[in-house]
């Protein structure tokens, strides 16, 4: 699993005219799956992602968890992070997982974030879909974590 994580002062996702989730301060997440990648592996990426230290304090600007700091997290389906693009010009996706896996593990990935922070507000996208992703990148800190780790 691949989680592209962007801390955001605000993040919404649209699907048509809907808006389908919508934080405030916290996480944008788009989360990439893979053939080999398991249950545990989206319950360990749940973990790091609420855990991650990368909100300021008083004391240093990378200090706080997004729990620390009762954010928002918005996770969106995103199977282009398994993208190969090393050879041509056109990238090749059949690194990533099938359609029924990546749903299982995204909606996996969101119930071992709900599990683990109840009191933080989870939104999501909509799996499959065409979607609109709106954002204002805090920072701008953006960090790439792998699960398992390479």
């Amino acid at each position: 699993m691949r989680a592209l994580l962007q801390r955001v002062s605000s993040a919404a996702v649209d699907v048509g005219a809907e808006r389908v989730g919508e934080i405030g301060q916290g996480l944008l997440v788009l989360l990439g799956v893979f053939p080999d990648d398991t249950e545990a592996d989206a319950e360990r990426l749940a973990d790091r992602t609420l855990g991650l230290r990368i909100f300021p304090d008083e004391h240093k600007p990378m200090n706080r968890s997004v729990i620390d700091v009762l954010g928002g997290v918005l996770v969106v389906s995103q199977f282009t992070l398994a993208a190969d693009t090393r050879k041509g010009r056109r990238p090749g996706f059949s690194g990533a997982a099938p359609p029924a896996q990546a749903e299982a593990l995204y909606e996996a990935y969101l119930a071992a974030l709900r599990k683990q922070a109840p009191s933080l507000r989870i939104e999501s996208g909509r799996f499959g879909a065409d979607m609109a992703v709106s954002l204002v990148n805090d920072g701008p800190v953006t960090l790439l974590l792998e699960q398992p780790m390479p």
